[in-house]
C-alpha cells in the first residue's frame, strides 16, 4: 500500500477506518472528478481484496481511482491530524466518510441505553474527518464539502438516501430587498453567495457565516415576511465532558448581511449522550400565525415535533405517533396555512403525511394515499396534501395531487428529488420551473402551467452538471434563476430570457470568489 502521493485538487477523497468501509461510497461515486481512498488502518487481506474488485468496477464506470489507498496508521488521539495532512496533500473540494453517529442496534434495558455494534473506529474517524475537513477549509480558504455516509446504508438507495446530513434543495432565495443569497453546508460551516444588485451577474461570496462548528448538513425555510431561517445539528460538550447533539437555527434579515445569532432548539432526547447523537435531520414549516414547527426523526424511528410561538417560547416536544419512519422528512405550509410533514416509511415502500386537523392543532395522520417514493426523493410541493417524489416503480417524477392521486411528470433518468418555484411566466401564462439531477449530475428543466401538471413536463438538459441538487428561485425581476455548484466548487447561474419562446436561459454565469 502506498504512503502518499498529491492528489488532483478538486477531486473527491473517502476517508474511513479500514478498506471495506470504502466499497459502499465508491460505489456511488459517477465519473468526473478523481477518488482518493483514506484508511485509518489496513484492515484485512479479504477487506483490501474487496476494495480491489470496487476499484475496477469503478474505473468500468469511468471513475478514476487511485490504484491503493492511503493508509495513514491512526494512532488513538492523533487520527484528526493524520487525516488533516492527507487532506493537505489530497487537496479535495469533498470529503466523503461515513457517520459519526451510526445508529443502535437494540436497547439496553436495564440501563436504559442504547447499544451501538459498530466498530468503535468507525465512527471515531468520521468524527476525526469532520474536525480535520473543517480545520483544512479554514486554512486553504476554498470551499470543502463533507458527505457522511449512513452506517449500513447500500449504495443501491441512491446518493441523497445514503446521506447522514442532507443538503438542502431549496438554498437559492430572494431576500426581502429582492436580491438572491445561495447557502450550503460546508466542512467549516454555511457558505453565503448574494448578488450585489438586483437581477445583477455580480455576486460576493463565498461568505463563511459566524456560527458554531455544525454537522455537515442544512436545511434553508423562508418565513411570511421573506427572512430566511437556516437550520442544522451541532455537537456540544456537557459539563461533565460528555457530547450530545442538538437542532441549532439561525435567522437572516436583510440580504448579505450578517445572520442572527444560532439558538437551540434543543433535541427530543434532551442532552442524553447517547440517545440526543442519533436525532435525525430537522426539516421546519411555518403556519399562519408565525409560529415556527421544528420536526426530527428520534431515536425511535418516530417523528418528535415542537413549536416557537411569536414571543419566541418553545412548546414541549411532541412525538407524532403512527408509522416508523426513514431518516427523510419533508415540511411545508399547508393550504390553510397550518403546517404538515411527510416522511418515508422506515418499513415500506410509502410516505405518510402528517398535518394539523380536528380537533384544531392536534397532529392528525394520513396514511390513506398511495405515495411509494424511491428513497431520497421526497420534496415539498406547493398545495396541501401534496409532495413531489420518484415513483418506486418506475424512478419517474411525480407528484401527489390531492384528490387526484400521483401525476407524473416524466424524467425517469437521474436520481433525487426535484426542486421547484411557480408564478414564473412564460408567454404570458404562470408557470411552475422544476430542476432536478440528471445523469453524472447533469442540469435538468422542466415547467408546467401553475396548478396544472396533469398538462405534462418537457424536460431540457441546462448544459451544466452539479455536485449538489440544483435550485430554482424567481429572481427581484421576476426571471427564474437556476443555481448549481459546479465540480470546481463554483456557483452557477443561468438567468430565465423572458421574451424567448417558451422557457429558455440566457448562458451560465461563473460566480468568481469576491468579497
Amino acid at each position: 500500500m502506498r504512503t502518499a502521493r498529491e492528489g488532483d485538487a478538486g477531486g473527491v477523497a473517502i476517508v474511513v477506518a479500514t478498506p471495506g468501509d470504502a466499497l459502499e461510497p465508491l460505489a456511488l461515486q459517477g465519473s468526473g472528478p478523481s477518488v482518493d481512498i483514506v484508511c485509518a488502518q489496513p484492515g484485512t487481506p479479504d477487506e483490501r481484496a474487496a476494495l480491489g474488485r470496487a476499484v475496477a468496477d469503478a474505473a468500468a464506470r469511468g471513475v478514476r481511482v487511485a490504484d491503493e489507498p492511503w493508509v495513514i496508521d491512526a494512532e488513538p488521539g492523533k487520527t484528526t491530524a493524520r487525516v488533516l495532512d492527507a487532506l493537505r496533500e489530497l487537496r479535495p473540494l469533498l470529503v466523503t466518510t461515513l457517520d459519526p453517529d451510526p445508529e443502535h442496534t437494540s436497547i439496553d434495558l436495564e440501563a436504559n441505553r442504547p447499544v451501538v455494534t459498530e466498530p468503535p473506529l468507525r465512527g471515531s474517524v468520521a468524527r476525526a474527518t469532520i474536525a480535520a475537513a473543517r480545520t483544512y477549509q479554514r486554512e486553504c480558504g476554498s470551499p470543502v464539502f463533507v458527505r457522511c455516509h449512513r452506517a449500513g446504508a447500500p449504495a443501491t438507495l441512491g446518493d441523497r438516501a445514503c446521506a447522514r446530513h442532507p443538503l438542502p434543495l431549496r438554498w437559492l432565495v430572494r431576500g426581502v430587498d429582492g436580491r438572491l443569497s445561495a447557502y450550503l453546508p460546508s466542512a467549516a460551516g454555511v457558505l453565503r453567495w448574494t448578488e450585489r444588485r438586483v437581477g445583477g451577474d455580480e455576486w460576493s461570496g463565498p461568505e463563511l457565516l459566524e456560527g458554531p462548528d455544525l454537522l455537515p448538513g442544512l436545511e434553508v425555510v423562508q418565513d411570511a415576511q421573506g427572512y430566511v431561517h437556516l437550520f442544522g445539528l451541532r455537537r456540544r460538550k456537557r459539563p461533565d465532558g460528555e457530547k450530545y447533539v442538538d437542532v441549532v437555527h439561525t435567522t437572516q434579515y436583510q440580504s448579505g448581511r450578517p445572520p442572527g445569532p444560532w439558538h437551540s432548539a434543543g433535541n427530543p432526547h434532551g442532552n442524553d449522550p447517547a440517545k440526543s447523537r442519533e436525532v435525525g435531520f430537522p426539516a421546519a414549516a411555518f403556519d399562519a400565525g408565525g409560529g415556527l414547527h421544528v420536526f426530527a426523526r428520534n431515536i425511535g424511528h418516530g417523528i418528535s415535533t415542537r413549536r416557537q410561538g411569536a414571543d419566541g417560547r418553545w412548546s414541549a416536544w411532541q412525538h407524532l405517533r403512527g408509522v416508523m419512519v426513514a431518516d427523510e422528512l419533508t415540511a411545508q405550509s399547508g393550504g390553510s396555512g397550518d403546517p404538515e410533514v411527510w416522511a418515508r416509511a422506515r418499513d415500506t415502500a410509502a410516505a405518510i403525511r402528517w398535518h394539523r386537523g380536528t380537533p384544531p392543532g392536534e397532529w392528525t395522520l394520513d396514511a390513506t394515499g398511495s405515495v411509494g417514493p424511491v428513497p431520497g426523493s421526497l420534496s415539498a410541493a406547493p398545495d396541501a396534501g401534496s409532495v413531489r417524489y420518484r415513483y418506486a416503480g418506475s424512478n419517474e417524477v411525480c407528484v401527489q395531487v390531492p384528490g387526484a392521486g400521483a401525476v407524473s411528470l416524466g424524467g425517469p433518468d437521474g436520481t433525487g428529488p426535484v426542486a421547484a418555484v411557480a408564478g414564473v411566466g412564460i408567454q404570458g401564462w404562470g408557470c411552475t420551473v422544476l430542476v432536478r439531477s440528471g445523469e453524472s449530475g447533469a442540469c435538468l428543466v422542466g415547467a408546467h402551467a401553475d396548478g396544472r401538471p396533469e398538462g405534462g413536463v418537457w424536460w431540457f438538459d441546462a448544459g451544466e452538471a452539479s455536485v449538489v441538487p440544483p435550485a430554482v428561485a424567481v429572481d427581484g425581476l421576476g426571471r427564474a434563476v437556476v443555481a448549481l455548484l459546479g465540480a470546481d466548487g463554483r456557483l452557477r447561474v443561468a438567468r430565465q430570457e423572458p421574451g424567448a419562446s417558451g422557457l429558455a436561459f440566457a448562458s451560465w454565469t461563473v460566480v468568481r470568489p469576491t468579497v
